[in-house]
């Protein structure tokens, strides 16, 4: 279990001292007792707050954050669970519209057992508004953070939660539609955790209390970022190799154990990193790195294979990075690095194909620029999902093919041992696909 703190403490925490400024709460007129007439109600509330000393579940205001301004949302637990009802729905849409007519990001520490159940079905259609908010702080081109923290359940996590772009958690924070009271008596409790929403991929990380200011200012000091209106430079080659003279060379220099793979390359490039993780439909690849950083003081995003068969979930993760750095103005950098698409029975389950083409959609939709390194294996079309259209650059160290070597040989009914010269006929070297122009050109190393 976490410690639960108020909505004061947990924005005193995150902000800059002395920085946070309450938005005014907007004026209206509420029935006695709510909408529905729950007896008893209004006591309720006067109980919360002479309790909490707030007149709302939600506390709103801007502050600044590292330095970077944001419009703060910040859920009171102790006021009815931290449950949304008109008022609450009141104060949300308040928030919105103000970090729209700021230009400002909008930051969520949500608390909050759901819907309040005293204003009937009024108050489960706050998350139709809220929902509304989201979209068009998303249309705006504002990014969304949200903070998980304990609990995070109900409408609550299925609108500012999960339609956050970025979303940390708390750990051990309960997160998950269905709250502690309504669960499956034999339902694991590990799948409503912050944990558990972490290996399920709808959590981009698990951050400690105590680096959480650290980890919203790095995201805001990112995302806030100049950012280049053209193309990105590729990455350097880090293997100082030169490029093969057969095609079979190219395949064994490419699948070397000891060749430079993307984590070395991310690394190298950018000067701070942020990752993103996970499909936010129930999976991850750990063959897929994406996120966003800053390359000589600029934002970039990025999505790179490291080398094994990708996943479906590493596409619909790729593609939700390079449609929300489209959303946000970010030029995109892609590493491909694949033998091919994961071709198993789990893979065909999960939708590779649907996976695969979103993917190419994603790229094709793009209005930033793309810049794609092909850094080792480049197999089929699972790796020409990520590559950019006539911006390719292919390292030294690397290989592009319809079909592995191997396999074109099987499919002819040539014998195993004609792999290598069935390499050359398909002209995959590196300066080949220069000259087939696939790719624009071979990045030396860094001098």
């Amino acid at each position: 279990m976490t410690t639960r703190i108020s909505a004061r403490a947990a924005i005193a925490a995150l902000t800059d001292p002395g920085s946070f400024a309450e938005l005014p709460a907007p004026r209206a007129e509420y029935p006695d007792d709510g909408p529905i007439g729950w007896t008893g109600y209004d006591a309720s509330r006067a109980r919360a707050t002479a309790r909490t000393g707030e007149q709302e579940s939600v506390v709103t205001g801007t502050a600044l954050i590292g330095g970077r301004p944001a419009t703060v949302i910040c859920f009171e637990f102790g006021f009815l669970g931290g449950s949304l009802g008109r008022r609450t729905g009141d104060r949300l849409e308040a928030a919105y519209r103000h970090a729209r007519e700021q230009r400002l990001p909008l930051v969520s520490l949500i608390a909050t057992g759901g819907s309040r159940m005293q204003e009937g079905m009024l108050a489960l259609t706050q998350l139709q508004r809220v929902a509304r908010q989201c979209v068009l702080t998303r249309a705006a081109g504002l990014p969304q953070i949200a903070v998980l923290r304990d609990p995070t359940t109900g409408g609550g996590w299925a609108t500012l939660g999960a339609g956050a772009d970025v979303v940390l958690a708390l750990p051990g924070a309960q997160v998950g539609f269905a709250g502690s009271r309504v669960r499956p008596a034999d339902a694991d409790p590990a799948a409503y955790t912050a944990e558990g929403q972490y290996a399920a991929g709808h959590v981009d990380a698990v951050v400690p209390a105590a680096e959480l200011p650290a980890a919203v200012a790095d995201w805001l000091r990112v995302l806030a970022a100049p950012r280049a209106a053209t193309a990105v430079e590729p990455p350097a080659a880090l293997a100082a190799v030169s490029p093969p003279e057969t095609g079979w060379d190219a395949v064994r220099q490419a699948r070397h154990p000891d060749r430079p793979r993307a984590e070395a390359y991310l690394e190298a490039y950018f000067e701070l990193r942020l990752p993103l993780r996970g499909d936010r439909a129930g999976a991850a690849d750990p063959g897929m790195l994406c996120g966003f950083g800053l390359r000589e003081g600029r934002a970039v995003a990025y999505a790179a294979q490291c080398g094994t068969a990708t996943r479906p979930a590493g596409y619909r993760t790729a593609a939700r990075v390079i449609r929300l750095a489209d959303r946000l103005g970010i030029p995109v950098l892609t590493l491909v690095d694949t033998p091919g698409a994961a071709n198993d029975a789990a893979a065909e389950h999960a939708g590779a194909g649907p996976a695969i083409a979103d993917t190419f959609a994603a790229l094709a939709e793009a209005s930033v620029p793309v810049t794609t390194l092909l850094i080792g294996e480049g197999g089929s079309g699972g790796a020409l999902a990520l590559a950019a259209p006539g911006n390719t650059w292919v390292t030294p160290d690397s290989y592009f093919s319809v079909i592995a070597p191997e396999l074109a040989a099987a499919i002819l009914k040539r014998p195993a041992e004609e792999a290598p010269a069935t390499a050359d006929q398909l002209r995959i070297r590196p300066q080949d696909l220069v000259a087939l122009g696939v790719a624009r050109g071979i990045v030396p190393p860094a001098h």
